[in-house]
């Protein structure tokens, strides 16, 4: 298990900063072309105008989600468990966004 000061660092990551941005956008679209509620597309057009500071929020949430996994384990994730993981975490980010948190 990472430590909490590993997982702080690993906020910092820039590889993994860009790989959950990049699957933020993916997660994000695909909500898009599914039937999305009117809080899914303000989150939407809020993630395309403002990428990078909700991709430091997804990594946060996935980071907080997978608190069990190692360093290791974390940075050595697939492009598709990093996908799977933001994508598990957009609900949460939209009612956060849409409470104003």
């Amino acid at each position: 298990m990472a430590t909490l000061l590993e997982l702080k660092g690993l906020i910092t990551d820039s590889d993994l900063q860009d790989k959950v941005e990049a699957s933020l956008i993916i997660a994000v679209q695909a909500v898009l072309d599914g039937t999305p509620t009117a809080d899914q597309q303000k989150y939407a057009a809020h993630v395309f105008a403002s990428t990078r500071g909700e991709a430091s929020k997804a990594l946060m949430s996935v980071l907080a989600t997978n608190n069990t996994a190692t360093t290791a384990q974390i940075l050595g994730a697939t492009d598709t468990a990093i996908k799977s993981n933001v994508a598990a975490v957009v609900d949460t980010l939209t009612v956060a966004f849409i409470a104003g948190v």
